[in-house]
C-alpha cells in the first residue's frame, strides 16, 4: 500500500473515532433535561403578624384596622402623625359618640414592666391612656365621654423600639335607668316650673280648659304613669272677699273639683293630695277685679 493511501486511511480512522467519541460523551451531555424544565417549587409568602389591630367594638360601632397608635419605648407621647386608617376610625368614633352622648368609653393604656415611667401619672400605661384621650379630644371628641386606666404587663408587641397600639377601648353599658330618670326629672321640672293653674269664677268652678291647659294635664298624666311613687298636689286659693274660714272651705272645694277632673283624665285619685290656702297666698291685688280673678285658682304640681 502506498504512503498516500495509508495517509488517507489514517485521516478517515481519526474522523470515525472522533465522531464516535463525540456521540458517546458530548451528546449525552446535551440531551440532559435543561434546568429550566425541572419541577418548580412554589413560593410561599411569609405572613407578617407583627401588628396589633386598632379595634373599636361596642353597641352601634364596629371598626378595625391593622394599623394602630404607636409609642416609643419609655415614652408617654403618642407618635404623630397618625395613619389614615386610624384617623378614619377616630372619625367614626366621633360620629358615634355625638349620636350617643350618654356613651362612655374607657381607654386602658399599657406599659411593660421593663419601661421607665418619668411622667406625673401613677404608671406609664395611665399616662399613655391620657395622651390617647387628649388626641381624641383634639379631634373634636368630648373629654367627658372618656375614662382612663393604666396597666403594667410583662410584654407588648413591638417593632424595634416602638410599641404597637398599647391601648384598648371598652364601651361601657349605658345605664338606661339613669337615662329614663333624667327624662322624667326634666318633665317634672317642666310641670312644676310652669304649673297647671285652673281659675274659677266667684263661688263657681269650670272644667272648660284651654289647649295649653289640656297639654299640661297630659304631661302630668304621662309623668304619673311612668313614675310610680309620685303624687300630685292640688292647692286651692280664693280672693279675700267674705269670711276667711268660708274661703278656706271654698278653696278646698276648688281643689277637690280639680282632683275629680284629673281623675277623669287618667290620673289615679288615690295619688292626688288636696289642700286649701284660702285667701292667704294671693298672687294679685284683691283691690281690683283682675287681681281677685287671679287669686281664685287651684295650683297643680308634682310632689
Amino acid at each position: 500500500m502506498s504512503k498516500k493511501a495509508l495517509y488517507l486511511l489514517g485521516i478517515a480512522l481519526t474522523i470515525i473515532l472522533g465522531t464516535f467519541l463525540y456521540v458517546k460523551f458530548c451528546c449525552n451531555c446535551s440531551m440532559q433535561t435543561p434546568a429550566a424544565d425541572t419541577e418548580k417549587v412554589p413560593t410561599v409568602a411569609v405572613k407578617d403578624n407583627n401588628f396589633v389591630p386598632f379595634v373599636l367594638n361596642g353597641p352601634g360601632i364596629n371598626f378595625r384596622t391593622n394599623d394602630n397608635l404607636k409609642f416609643l419605648k419609655n415614652s408617654a407621647a403618642l407618635i404623630v402623625p397618625v395613619s389614615d386608617s386610624v384617623t378614619i376610625g377616630v372619625d367614626n368614633l366621633k360620629t358615634f359618640l355625638i349620636a350617643n352622648p350618654k356613651q362612655k368609653v374607657t381607654i386602658t393604656g399599657y406599659a411593660t414592666s421593663d419601661e421607665t415611667n418619668t411622667t406625673k401619672f401613677e404608671n406609664l400605661g395611665l399616662a399613655r391612656a391620657n395622651d390617647v384621650k387628649n388626641y381624641f379630644v383634639s379631634k373634636g371628641l368630648s373629654a367627658a365621654q372618656f375614662d382612663t386606666k393604666g396597666e403594667i404587663i410583662a410584654s407588648w408587641k413591638t417593632n424595634l423600639d416602638t410599641l404597637l397600639g398599647p391601648a384598648e377601648y371598652k364601651f361601657e353599658a349605658i345605664d338606661t335607668t339613669a337615662v329614663a330618670t333624667d327624662e322624667w326629672s326634666i318633665l317634672k321640672d317642666k310641670i312644676n316650673t310652669d304649673p297647671l293653674i285652673l281659675h274659677f269664677n266667684t263661688n263657681k268652678s269650670s272644667d272648660n280648659l284651654t289647649a295649653i291647659e289640656k297639654q299640661k294635664v297630659a304631661d302630668i298624666a304621662k309623668y304619673m304613669d311612668h313614675v310610680k311613687d309620685a303624687s300630685v298636689l292640688i292647692v286651692g286659693h280664693t280672693d279675700d272677699v267674705g269670711n276667711r274660714d268660708a274661703n278656706v272651705i271654698l278653696g278646698q272645694k276648688r281643689a277637690e273639683f280639680s282632683k275629680n277632673y284629673l281623675a277623669k283624665n287618667g290620673i289615679d285619685a288615690s295619688r292626688i293630695t288636696t289642700e286649701s290656702k284660702g285667701p292667704d297666698e294671693p298672687v294679685g291685688e284683691n283691690t281690683t277685679v283682675e287681681g281677685k280673678a287671679n287669686n281664685r285658682r287651684t295650683v297643680i304640681t308634682i310632689k
